[in-house]
């Protein structure tokens, strides 16, 4: 079942979270969350923007949000996504079936384009989102460093509302 976010998934999503962050160069963040401080990323990002838990039997097996991909009030209609299973979660189609939920509510909502920035090297994330229809748009080679490695980031983009052709009526002359 996939639903909405409330602040009693926060222990759950803490554990989800922190195994990454404690066992994997998929999170660049070093030190282990708290529940409090989840819970306090939780309100910030669900007040705002799209954030939704998959749940098997009564249980949190995954979650995913958006947030502003950068601060700059041009980039309003961009937002990142985030996406993370337990090992409960995976290769079932619940990451598939979150991102989905993601995408329609971003789309419904009015957003341009989504934001997914990723490990180099996590492989079966740059697939899972090439299959959701994102393209890969940079690399930013060794620009972390976790676990005494340098890791690259790759950004792949979705357009959420297909490009508008220029008007035609418009003057193409370049005017100084």
């Amino acid at each position: 079942m996939i639903r909405e976010v409330t602040p009693h998934d926060a222990d759950a999503i803490t554990a989800i979270y922190n195994e990454y962050i404690l066992h994997s160069t998929i999170s660049f963040e070093t030190e282990p969350l708290t529940p409090e401080t989840m819970r306090d990323r939780i309100a910030h990002i669900a007040d705002h923007y799209p954030y939704f838990v998959a749940e098997e039997a009564g249980t949190v097996v995954g979650y995913c949000y958006a947030h502003p991909w950068k601060e700059r009030a041009a980039y309003g209609h961009t937002l990142e996504t985030t996406v993370y299973l337990s090992p409960l979660g995976q290769n079932k189609g619940l990451g598939r079936e979150l991102m989905l939920r993601l995408i329609e509510e971003c789309r419904r909502q009015g957003y341009r384009a989504l934001i997914a920035c990723i490990t180099g090297n996590n492989e079966a994330s740059r697939a899972f989102h090439l299959r959701l229809g994102f393209e890969q748009v940079s690399l930013f080679k060794e620009v972390g460093h976790k676990f005494g490695q340098w890791l690259d980031v790759v950004d792949y983009e979705l357009l959420l509302a297909p490009q508008t052709a220029p008007d035609p009526t418009e003057s193409a002359t370049l005017k100084f």
